[in-house]
């Protein structure tokens, strides 16, 4: 389960699987499947984050694959492009710290 909290500390469980990890490199993770190989109800998508060496920083990128074009409508309605924009900064800030 992967749980997105809002600013007002609102918590959001999310449940999926990990499709493929490859360290420091790629995550790839659905809800499609809830746990294992067992099915969800309604699969909203898939993300593919990849993670590439540019010399002395990182390239983050992060795509969003939808089962259709009203799932992408409803996740951009549901303000996407901000929360996922709040989480490259946090993830830079973590990254910076280290």
């Amino acid at each position: 389960i992967i749980t997105m909290r809002s600013p007002e500390g609102q918590d959001f469980p999310n449940s999926g699987v990990y499709l493929e990890v490859v360290p420091n490199e790629k995550l790839v993770f659905t809800d499609a499947y809830t746990s294992a190989w067992a099915p969800s109800q309604k699969p909203f998508f898939t993300a593919v984050l990849t993670f590439a060496d540019e010399g002395d920083k990182t390239r983050y990128t992060a795509t969003a694959r939808h089962w259709n074009v009203e799932d992408t409508q409803a996740h951009e309605k549901m303000g996407f492009h901000t929360g996922w924009g709040t989480c490259a900064d946090q993830l830079e800030a973590l990254a910076a710290s280290l």
